[in-house]
């Protein structure tokens, strides 16, 4: 194993419990005269409980010490420009490390013990370590109230006068909600002078009015911004009315958000001199960084380095800019002059455009939109950033992104979740299509491609995926006027019996359910309708149905109790009068508000907005935002279940055997010993014995009962069936003997055997592929040979809850062969779930897992068993677990 300091760490962004943003990295060796002066200015009560004397030499002995250490992990944090903090992991035992922390005397209390302890954790679970020791005095409130609030396991016991405390480097799933709290604390707190500032300052504005700077200036000031606005310009003593100063640090009473709008090679400048005015937000609308190559990458870089170092929150670069439409601050901080109208929506767009558009969208549809935020790079702020601060906001509603990549995917899937849990997320992502699809020889491998890792993580974590962005607003404006369905039946009414049986097709298409009504309510129909017309489901009133009708239709369906939602067709025709027969619907829905009911007008029908009723242009936006609408209520439905975790030093003997094999495997691939070695701990292991050799194959094929099945276990053999190396319903000694002879052959020598008893049931593949961009995804599909030809699979990001499992096998299309079909008896599913929940275990356990496919998966009555299974390794680049941006607080 490699010493822990040999460890790649890039810095990570972390931001305290009073908004200060700073970054943790790993210590260098010129950290030396700040490291000292860290100690040295320490106060005497700070150096005796960190000592436990007041020796100041002592400290000092202990920075020459770590920096001359090459077996400790010593992590450092700057923050407001200068180092503030030391974290050490030194090795006692095997898979132990003690742990000691020091915080400047004027940083403590602002949770960054706590960011360290986790950082700490994250880096050296990586590298086998599974407990940390530490010795703290009992006056010393504040450490040990650092390992109580981490959420950690956590052991303490006092000896001598010392309290000696234990803790477990496993995220419990305590630890992990107790961090994503800290984080949305922490966020909503350092963006609030971003998203509702008090003072603007734009920098780049032109006195002749042309270029961006003027541009933004003027959506400010024809939006009735309600805070003080100024100018940064190097002579002018104003700009277009307002007042300027040469400096953001010239400002009188100082400034909560700086706009920048000069060109890229003035950006950081420009946001040096806001942090010099201690500036807790910028803008950065000027182009030209990591969009444009590595030149502008570098400045990219560099434009971060400051907002990390000096503690200043940045949206952008390469962005449009952002809008508040809260009426105590009306700010429109955009080169875009349209606003959308006040509302709970709150929008984050990657593309500049495409947050355009969204808006025109809503605007037209009727949704209003609180507060708008152009990502760009998404250098500093991003979408998780801006959910987090969301999440509590009581005048948000519900979240729209427009996202086309994912920082941190893993955090984007705990926090979307969260959110989702208390309101809507409706997202879409750009560049999903097959054109990333990865390479890979197993059949997992090559079923993953962008857009389906990017469905895994929205349907574990309560998203509402769209298609585009009129689809988006589409979903949007159901959610804000509607309430959610109890369920996916749909009642269809119509006045046209062909446009009916279109909103039927498409429901079913889109996994809605359009029942059939009962015969009590069918006979109601048909007394309302004289006959005359059709009464299931969907209704046909008939051309000449009049408002009446119309209204006694809607409200026997509504009443009925069959069904969770109405969708309403109306064909406005000389014989009836269609706004009389809307404003009769109107009544009617005013007395039951607890079904969502939407509406289609064509025709003579004006489109217009009715009290109650969503109205959409098309059948297709319709009933495709009721599809998105129910999936999302029935993931609200069931309850949260946790991932199981595994025990500390099962993952450590795992992680060490799999770094070996990593190492020594033909192309990362596994010979069966292999595989039992990694999968054997998870329950996973093939069915079966391993044997070498005609006698022993056929004493193996004994003793477990004829029929058997022989195959080759060599790692280089990726799909055996291909190859004829598998010999199937052997069904004595001379046809097993027969058939090692001629595997032999194949091979072209003799190789290790796996002899099997036939297995008889319906078989699944499981299996797990590693996306560059979201980590690992689990995948259960149909499985046997024609895995690739059904193409009926459900991905699934890790860890897999017992919830998340069984939301995948119930929505394969061959699910109905599990459950018992036409009168065959029930399959034992909780098995197969159960071997799902130990795929994304291990999956997260073991990084090095490149690809696994367990194919065929075969499911029985009474239980499941893999078949076949190939797993490839893959060395770490880097460490996978640690968070690039991990923003947490006390």
């Amino acid at each position: 194993m490699l010493p822990l300091g040999d460890s790649p760490l890039p810095p990570a962004d972390v931001l305290l419990s009073d908004g200060t943003l700073g970054v943790v990295r790993r210590l260098s060796p010129d950290d030396g005269p700040a490291l000292h002066a860290l100690h040295a200015a320490m106060s005497d009560e700070s150096v005796r409980l960190r000592f436990f004397s007041l020796a100041r030499e002592a400290a000092h002995h202990y920075v020459d010490h770590v920096l001359a250490d090459p077996t400790s992990l010593s992590l450092v944090a700057e923050a407001s420009g200068r180092l503030v903090a030391l974290a050490t992991a030194e090795p006692l035992r095997p898979g132990i490390s003690e742990v000691a922390f020091l915080v400047a005397d004027d940083f403590r209390g602002h949770g960054l013990g706590t960011l360290l302890l986790e950082h700490l954790a994250a880096l050296t679970r990586d590298r086998g370590i599974t407990r940390f020791e530490a010795d703290v005095l009992p006056e010393n409130h504040g450490m040990l109230s650092v390992f109580a609030d981490a959420g950690f396991e956590v052991v303490r016991r006092l000896d001598s006068g010392v309290v000696l405390v234990e803790m477990t480097t496993a995220v419990s799933s305590a630890q992990q909600e107790a961090a994503d709290a800290r984080d949305c604390r922490a966020e909503a707190q350092s963006l609030r002078p971003l998203l509702a500032p008090r003072s603007v300052a734009v920098v780049g504005v032109r006195r002749d009015g042309t270029g961006v700077g003027a541009s933004v200036l003027r959506s400010i000031r024809a939006g009735g911004y309600r805070g003080r606005l100024v100018v940064i310009h190097p002579s002018a003593g104003a700009v277009d009315g307002v007042a300027a100063h040469a400096s953001a640090t010239e400002v009188p009473d100082g400034v909560d958000l700086v706009v920048i709008a000069v060109p890229a090679t003035a950006a950081v400048a420009a946001l040096r001199d806001a942090a010099d005015a201690r500036v807790p937000a910028a803008v950065v609308i000027s182009s030209g960084f990591e969009e444009l190559g590595e030149q502008g990458a570098a400045l990219q870089r560099e434009l971060s380095l400051v907002a990390r170092t000096r503690g200043i929150r940045v949206v952008g670069p390469n962005c449009l800019g952002l809008v508040s439409t809260d009426p105590e601050v009306s700010l429109n901080a955009t080169f875009h002059d349209v606003l959308p109208l006040p509302g709970g929506l709150a929008v984050a767009s990657q593309s500049g455009g495409v947050g355009i558009v969204l808006m025109d969208l809503a605007r037209e549809v009727g949704l209003g939109v609180g507060a708008f935020v152009s990502l760009g790079n998404k250098a500093d702020v991003s979408g998780n950033d801006l959910l987090a601060a969301w999440f509590d906001d009581p005048a948000v509603t519900a979240a729209v992104l427009y996202l086309e990549s994912f920082g941190n995917a893993r955090k984007f899937a705990r926090t979307a979740r969260r959110f989702s849990e208390r309101k809507p997320v409706l997202a879409v992502v750009g560049g999903r299509s097959a054109g990333g699809r990865r390479g890979g020889a197993s059949h997992t491998a090559a079923a993953a491609t962008p857009a389906v890792g990017v469905r895994a993580l929205f349907a574990q974590s309560g998203v509402i995926g769209c298609t585009d962005a009129e689809d988006l607003v589409q979903t949007a404006l159901l959610l804000s006027e509607q309430p959610l369905p109890h369920g996916r039946r749909v009642g269809v009414i119509s006045n046209a019996g062909g446009m009916g049986v279109l909103v039927a097709d498409l429901a079913g298409d889109l996994g809605l359910q359009v029942p059939e009504l009962s015969a009590g309510l069918r006979a109601e129909l048909a007394g309302l309708l004289h006959g005359t017309s059709g009464t299931t489901n969907p209704v046909d009133a008939g051309a000449g149905a009049g408002p009446d009708q119309m209204a006694a239709i809607l409200e026997a369906v509504l009443s009925s109790g069959e069904v969770d939602s109405v969708v309403m067709v109306l064909v406005g025709t000389g014989v009836t009068d269609g706004d009389a027969v809307v404003r009769a619907l109107v009544q009617v829905r005013a007395g039951h508000l607890d079904l969502p009911v939407v509406l289609v007008p064509h025709g003579a029908i004006r489109q217009a907005p009715h009290p109650g009723l969503t109205t959409y242009r098309s059948v297709a936006a319709a009933v495709t935002s009721m599809a998105r609408v129910a999936g999302y209520a029935d993931w609200l439905s069931v309850p949260r279940a946790w991932p199981p975790s595994t025990g500390s030093d099962e993952v450590r003997r795992v992680r060490d055997e799999a770094r070996r094999l990593t190492t020594s495997a033909a192309g990362g691939w596994l010979d069966h010993q292999g595989l039992r070695a990694v999968l054997g701990p998870y329950g996973v292991s093939p069915l079966g014995v391993t044997v070498r050799g005609a006698e022993a194959a056929v004493e193996e094929a004994t003793r477990c009962g004829f029929p058997v099945v022989v195959k080759v276990t060599a790692a280089e053999v990726v799909h055996k069936t291909e190859r004829r190396l598998v010999r199937v319903g052997l069904v004595d000694a001379a046809a097993v003997d027969s058939a090692v002879v001629e595997l032999a052959e194949e091979m072209g020598r003799e190789v290790d055997l796996l002899v099997q008893p036939v297995v008889a049931g319906v078989e699944l593949a499981v299996g797990v592929v590693r996306d560059p961009a979201l980590g690992p995804l689990v995948m259960v599909a149909a499985g046997g040979v024609a895995t690739d030809v059904w193409d009926d699979r459900v991905f699934l990001v890790p860890p897999v809850s017992a919830a998340d499992a069984a939301r995948a096998v119930h929505g394969l299309r061959l699910a109905p062969l599990l459950e018992g079909f036409r009168g065959s008896a029930a399959l034992d599913t909780g098995a197969l779930e159960q071997l799902i929940v130990e795929v994304g275990r291990l999956a997260v356990d073991v990084p090095e897992v490149a690809e696994l496919d367990l194919n065929p998966v075969i499911v029985t009555s009474i239980g499941c068993s893999v078949v076949d299974a190939k797993l490839r390794l893959s060395p770490l680049d880097g460490l996978l677990d640690l968070p690039r941006q991990l923003r947490t607080v006390r």
